[in-house]
């Protein structure tokens, strides 16, 4: 921005007798003219809802007589009100080489930002002034810095709700049902003592129930010994026998166009020691060291038959035979049935019901009922099926949905009603927290604390929220509300990091070409602004703004251009770009002037 620096002429009013002393102030008044007063920067801009700049002045050599003292009262003035700043003061003890060199100083000035001063102007009034006799002579109050640029305002806030998971899988599930069958020594004959069997009688009563089922694995198996292992084919005959038994139970409770549908595996498991070692590591029979023995054989070298022969020598090797061997006779099958699930279309219903006070909870579990309500389009409609699942769980995920809810109808909401929504849901946000602390509930504390212009108490839980492992969703939301913040708070160089993390949502693009402008990057402003623009032509402030990168970069065409397109969108905008004076080198053009007609 540009600086002013100038020479100001000040009418004095000469006030109380011109006695001596009255004429070095008359003096000093004259010589006033050729002070040099510098304020930087010129216009005022706002920055983190504050007004800073640094005004410098000098004063003539000879001007500051002795004894007197010599004051630049500061006001920024706008509307019919004043706001008095800090005075610059020269006084001629701290000065006592002013007659041979120029008295300076430098002053650092800062106070809050109020809408309401958007347009206005800095002025100083200078005072001329014997301590002693209290005589003085004032100037009128002079323009020093025309208007204050508020464009750190234009910040879009960015708000993300983050709902925990329901828990309800929705996908097709598969219940596994295992049983197994023995059989004798080298036979594959399923007996019907194995199908009388509390085993054999539970699962014929569970094929009765004609589950939908998918598979039906049968895993076959054979002892080591020799008249088991003897024939190739006995584990995989025994497998059969057993789909065989399955499928004449399937005939007999009439599966019909049912057992078309299920697939039978069936898998003969030849030559293996692995259910054998593991039956012996759990085997009490035998000590240690005679396991051991065992174990040394079966991870040895030799074929399975040199290792079954070398067994068979060993003195437990008929307690084993009769303990264990019978075990590994088996045919074992897994059944795989879908779990029965209602459809979508049924648990939303049920839903709307239980929360409407006219069906019974117990329709629906607190899972299916927080699934329905992540369908539901209205807001009260989704609260109030939160609040019926959290009547019959209140998980910390149930109370962060609810105070998500709450959340985003505050966003539509305002003043009394805003402020009590975002209480409750506050609220929620606590106790989910303390059931469980969690990205979510975090995350949202941040959203709902910048919904209340708490800044730092925001950027605080956001950025906890950060250090939870968030999901990407979840890590790209929070940068976006914590550019937002950043750039409320003139931290531009965080936001810039935030914000190259967040969304590709058109707000945080646009404030990402925010915190570039007001890093003075006016050309990847520019940039980032009218891609914003290509992917999003209804955003007016991308337009606004990408005219007042141009301006920045003095591009007229650009200027015109952009600034079309945004009072196009939004007729509004006209009396903000006279007013603006981003826009000040351009507003004498006509082409500036037909613009905003």
């Amino acid at each position: 921005m540009k600086t002013l620096k100038a020479k100001l002429f000040f009418p004095f009013l000469i006030l109380g007798v011109l006695s001596m002393s009255g004429c070095a102030l008359s003096k000093m008044a004259r010589m006033s003219k050729d002070q040099g007063l510098t304020v930087e920067p010129t216009p005022l801009e706002v920055h983190g809802n504050e007004v800073k700049f640094t005004m410098s002045a000098n004063l003539p050599v000879k001007m500051l007589k002795p004894k007197k003292v010599y004051t630049l009262n500061t006001y920024y003035q706008y509307g019919t009100q004043e706001k008095q700043l800090a005075p610059v003061v020269f006084n001629a003890k701290d000065y006592p080489n002013a007659s041979t060199e120029q008295p300076k100083v430098s002053k650092e000035y800062s106070f809050a930002y109020d809408p309401a001063m958007s347009r206005g102007n800095l002025l100083v009034q200078g005072v001329a002034s014997n301590p002693k006799t209290g005589n003085f002579v004032e100037s009128e109050k002079l323009i020093i810095a025309e208007g204050l640029i508020t464009t750190s305002t234009l910040v879009q806030p960015s708000y993300f709700t983050s709902y925990a998971p329901h828990g309800y899988n929705d996908k097709e599930e598969l219940i596994p049902t295992n049983v197994e069958f023995f059989f004798e020594q080298g036979r594959s004959v399923l007996r019907p003592v194995e199908k009388n069997s509390d085993r054999g009688s539970r699962f014929a009563a569970f094929i009765a129930e004609k589950n939908a089922t998918k598979t039906v694995t049968i895993t076959g198996t054979h002892s080591p010994e020799g008249k088991d292992r003897i024939n190739a084919d006995l584990a995989k005959e025994r497998a059969v026998a057993i789909e065989t038994w399955y499928r004449e139970q399937m005939d007999k409770y009439d599966y019909q166009g049912m057992a078309s549908q299920i697939r039978f595996i069936t898998k003969p498991v030849v030559d293996d020691w692995n259910e054998l070692k593991a039956m012996l590591s759990s085997y009490n029979g035998i000590s240690s060291a005679q396991k051991s023995e065992w174990t040394n054989i079966i991870n040895g070298s030799g074929s399975f038959e040199q290792k079954e022969k070398q067994l068979q020598k060993l003195s437990t090797y008929k307690q084993v035979f009769k303990d264990i061997y019978p075990q590994l006779r088996t045919a074992k099958t897994e059944v795989l049935t879908i779990k029965p699930k209602k459809s979508r279309e049924e648990i939303i219903s049920l839903a709307k019901s239980i929360a409407q006070g006219r069906g019974s909870a117990d329709q629906l579990s607190a899972e299916e009922l927080a699934y329905a309500a992540s369908f539901s389009p209205s807001l009260e409609e989704k609260k109030s099926i939160y609040e019926a699942a959290a009547k019959k769980n209140d998980t910390w995920a149930i109370h962060n949905n609810l105070g998500a809810v709450s959340m985003e109808m505050a966003m539509a909401a305002s003043g009394r009603e805003k402020t009590n929504m975002l209480r409750d849901a506050i609220n929620h946000f606590e106790i989910s927290n303390q059931k469980n602390a969690n990205v979510h509930a975090q995350a949202n504390l941040g959203m709902a604390q910048a919904m209340q212009n708490n800044n730092q108490a925001a950027l605080d839980a956001l950025n906890k929220a950060l250090t939870m492992n968030p999901g990407n969703d979840v890590r790209q939301g929070v940068n976006g509300a914590k550019g937002a913040i950043e750039i409320k708070m003139a931290s531009y160089d965080a936001a810039l990091s935030s914000l190259g993390n967040a969304t590709n949502r058109s707000v945080d693009q646009y404030n990402k070409g925010m915190a570039q402008l007001l890093k003075e990057d006016f050309r990847s402003a520019q940039s980032t602004f009218e891609t914003v623009i290509s992917n999003d032509r209804a955003f007016v402030w991308a337009h606004y703004l990408a005219a007042v990168a141009a301006a920045r970069q003095g591009n007229e065409n650009k200027v015109i251009e952009n600034l079309r397109n945004a009072v196009n969108a939004d007729a509004s905008l006209k009396a903000k770009a006279l007013s603006d004076l981003e826009f000040r080198e351009f507003s004498g053009t006509q082409a500036f002037i037909d613009i905003l007609k």
